[in-house]
């Protein structure tokens, strides 16, 4: 029992030593959106923005579209704090790939569950998008304020926390994931999200959205 429990610390600490490696063009650094680009490659639209060390999509009438990283990574810790507009819907998506003519990955959702319109708990804040909703008992700040998430990508494991607690855990390929994908809106998507390597999205569904104090640590490939 012992040995078991040693083996399991030891591969904590390898994998916490690996995301170490951090990016040397980090795309949370809060200085530049030089990381990123539009979908088709283009540079970050005007409309996403640094502001006082915060991304912030702006809403000026135009729509910007989704921004990815130019890089692409593995396992990763991302911390965040994160602030929607009134009503508001977004997300960061993660294992981002292109699936035939769509690009899609893994989400975690950011939207206004409290003066939104009523969605399904797998679509509400913290949820993994379409896939697994959050638990009963997470907390959520009203529109304005400042909540935390956390996402963590290990091999197939996945994780978010909102405002300090762990809202969904998921492993990617068990009977559970199959089954959930299959009732999805990915179920036409062969091997979703299987491949561990992907780039990382932050989403323009139409709301102003802020980020600020990000900590990414990455596996960089």
């Amino acid at each position: 029992m012992i040995t078991k429990y040693l083996r399991v610390f030891l591969s904590l600490i390898t994998w916490a030593i690996a995301l170490e490696r951090v990016s040397a063009s980090d795309p949370f650094d809060g200085k530049s959106l030089d990381a990123w680009s539009t979908l088709d490659n283009m540079p970050a639209p005007k409309s996403w923005e640094i502001v006082d060390g915060q991304i912030h999509l702006r809403k000026d009438g135009e729509k910007a579209g989704h921004i990815v990283t130019k890089e692409e990574f593995r396992d990763f810790s991302l911390e965040f704090e994160w602030k929607i507009a009134k009503g508001g819907n977004s997300g960061i998506k993660y294992r981002v790939r292109t699936y035939g003519n769509r690009t899609l990955g893994c989400e975690y959702q950011i939207y206004d569950d409290l003066k939104g319109k009523k969605v399904h708990p797998k679509n509400s804040a913290g949820a993994l998008y379409d896939l697994y909703e959050p638990s009963p008992t997470k907390q959520l700040k009203a529109d304005g304020e400042w909540n935390s998430g956390k996402i963590v990508v290990r091999g197939k494991q996945i994780e978010h926390w909102l405002n300090g607690e762990q809202v969904v855990s998921a492993v990617i390929g068990d009977d559970e994931w199959n089954k959930r994908v299959g009732e999805s809106k990915f179920h036409e998507y062969t091997g979703f999200s299987e491949q561990p390597l992907g780039k990382i999205m932050l989403t323009d569904h139409g709301s102003e959205v802020w980020f600020r104090n990000v900590v990414f640590k990455s596996k960089v490939e």
